[in-house]
């Protein structure tokens, strides 16, 4: 590895610990770097899944004052994220590439749909649940954590405007305190995947190290902007970077 690949993929690792704190979806800039270098596909990818571990605790501590009250909504939420991750993991390994790629832009137009209509889908669900039950989350959210956490383990672009879907339209909160929310269940899917991949895949640790470094600067970096937006910019930022995972997606 030349010191430029180094410099480029830890300003990669930088750029996506920024974006995922904010929305999700730097594995949309970390991995193309990686293949552009002539990394092998399953090795970027298991090892950009790794490296982005760090950058996520980095958002979630970033985000620790919208966290605060939320202490069982989110251990609640971090077990379906878990079990979600080492399936998604697991499903990387053993199944080609092809079998789940052809559902994966469904996924985010799925999640797209759902948070450009989410205020009044919000609204629907209002009429219909008494105040405490939208406080604690729709029975479904927990279900619908767990389904992102397999195609956040599996792959992980977008993962964050699925999530952000998910727990906007079913839990009756702001969108910065979700986003908190939100940094943590992704980074507990990334760990789990990525303690998964170190033990039986091949991975690049220098790879690694110099994204784990910019993911960490870059989740500090995503906190301090992210919680300055107000909810209709960050819910516009969430499907410019969703329209932009599906032509990066359709394109390779």
């Amino acid at each position: 590895m030349t010191p430029i690949e180094a410099a480029a993929i830890f300003l990669a690792g930088l750029a996506a610990g920024t974006i995922n704190t904010v929305v999700g979806s730097g594995t949309l800039i970390t991995f193309p770097t990686l293949l552009a270098f002539g990394v092998p596909p399953v090795t970027a990818n298991v090892s950009n899944n790794i490296g982005l571990v760090p950058g996520g605790v980095s958002g979630a501590v970033g985000y620790r004052r919208e966290l605060a009250g939320q202490r069982s909504r989110v251990l609640r939420l971090v077990s379906a994220s878990l079990i979600g991750g080492l399936v998604g993991g697991v499903l990387l390994l053993v199944l080609p590439d092809a079998a789940f790629a052809t559902i994966v832009p469904v996924l985010i137009l799925l999640g797209l749909a759902l948070v450009v209509f989410q205020p009044r889908i919000t609204a629907w669900v209002a009429l219909r649940h008494d105040a405490a039950s939208r406080r604690r989350g729709a029975w479904w959210v927990w279900p619908a954590v767990l389904l992102t956490g397999v195609y956040g383990g599996y792959f992980g672009a977008a993962q964050g405007v699925l999530l952000m879907a998910a727990l906007g339209i079913g839990i009756d909160e702001t969108l910065q305190r979700l986003n908190a929310v939100k940094n943590v269940l992704a980074a507990n899917v990334n760990a789990v995947a990525g303690l998964l991949f170190a033990f039986v895949a091949d991975v690049d640790w220098k790879i690694v190290a110099l994204i784990g470094v910019g993911s960490v600067i870059g989740g500090q970096l995503g906190a301090s902007v992210g919680r300055r937006l107000p909810e209709t910019a960050l819910r516009a930022i969430i499907v410019i970077v969703g329209v932009v995972a599906l032509v990066a997606i359709r394109v390779s």
